[in-house]
């Protein structure tokens, strides 16, 4: 039982406190000096059941603080999962709140640091290990070096190269490291670019591109929205069965937003994930890839997700034809900020 709980300040049930004890001392004093009792007898006890008194209403005032120290202890040695009861509505029990609120973040930081490390460890060990094998084999003269075993190791050595630049550019825009040169720009010119681009590597896949008519310039940084748009359509491109098509449209979202979508013909992401996808190292369901060997390092999504977030806009996966249950096909949707004609935005 915490009887001052419902208080809302700690200074209030300070001076509750002050006036419990006083009370209690007085009354008790007066008491023995009407009931004949000496003096050195009266005060000891009233002394004695203010010190109780005080205990009794206190309960619970310092209890979250000696927890929290414990926590705190916990946590520097590396346990994440220490929490603080709060049970007033004081300030000490708002502390204990955003107390257990931090130590919850920290413990989601801490996994998400394991992850990493574990992702990370597996990306790097894949080509590596094909590139090991694959120079021991040239080395005990198991296979020679012709043209398509080299081929197949400049594979692995690009894919280890995206995946460093990968982890550099998502550490750079998870700092803040990366500025946006930030203007209006035609949107039509970056779709260009990014389709003529993902046809040298999938030549076999057709690329539809459609702009709205009059469509207004995109207020953002045009390199980085390349690279978000390159991202989805080389994912659209990857995941969609040979000879497929890929369609990219971009539309007037809003006055003041301009969509652009990507549309593959692949099998599509469950509804459950389309929110998982734009995690670092998350991939969906293995049907969205057609081989092992296109599968990507998981953090390109992740990368999108952070630039069209510091562009203030916004990024989700959708059924290709933007219902909600699950259907064939898969679209990207991103959503950025317009550009009045004055160069500012809308």
């Amino acid at each position: 039982m915490r009887p001052l709980d419902p208080l809302p300040s700690i200074k209030l049930k300070l001076g509750v406190l002050i006036v419990a004890a006083v009370g209690v001392t007085v009354v008790l004093i007066f008491a023995g000096f009407r009931a004949g009792l000496a003096l050195w007898l009266t005060v000891p006890a009233a002394f004695a059941l203010g010190l109780a008194m005080v205990q009794f209403l206190a309960r619970g005032m310092t209890s979250p603080l000696r927890d929290m120290a414990a926590a705190a202890t916990a946590m520097a040695k590396g346990d994440y999962g220490r929490r603080v009861q709060a049970t007033s509505n004081d300030e000490v029990g708002r502390l204990a709140l955003a107390f257990n609120a931090m130590a919850a973040e920290l413990a989601e930081v801490d996994r998400m640091r394991r992850d990493l490390v574990a992702n990370v460890s597996h990306e790097l060990r894949t080509p590596i290990s094909a590139l090991q094998a694959g120079l021991e084999n040239m080395v005990d003269g198991v296979e020679p070096a012709d043209p398509d075993t080299l081929r197949t190791m400049l594979q692995q050595v690009e894919r280890l190269g995206r995946l460093v630049a990968q982890l550099l550019d998502l550490s750079r825009l998870e700092s803040g490291a990366v500025p946006l040169q930030t203007r209006p720009f035609d949107i039509a010119g970056v779709l260009d670019q990014a389709v003529t681009e993902a046809r040298l590597h999938s030549p076999a896949t057709t690329i539809d591109v459609t702009v709205e008519p009059g469509l207004s310039p995109v207020l953002g940084d045009p390199e980085r929205i390349h690279q978000v748009i390159a991202n989805l359509v080389d994912n659209a491109v990857r995941h969609t069965p040979p000879h497929g098509t890929v369609r990219l449209l971009a539309r007037t979202a809003t006055s003041q937003r301009v969509s652009i979508e990507v549309v593959d013909d692949g099998p599509g992401i469950p509804a459950e994930e389309r929110t998982r996808v734009f995690e670092r190292f998350y991939r969906a369901d293995a049907a969205r890839t057609r081989t092992a060997a296109d599968g990507g390092s998981g953090l390109g999504l992740a990368i999108a997700k952070w630039i069209v977030d510091l562009h203030d806009g916004e990024i989700r996966a959708e059924d290709a034809n933007g219902e909600t249950p699950a259907a064939s096909g898969c679209r990207m949707v991103v959503v950025l900020p317009a550009a009045t004609p004055s160069g500012g935005a809308r």
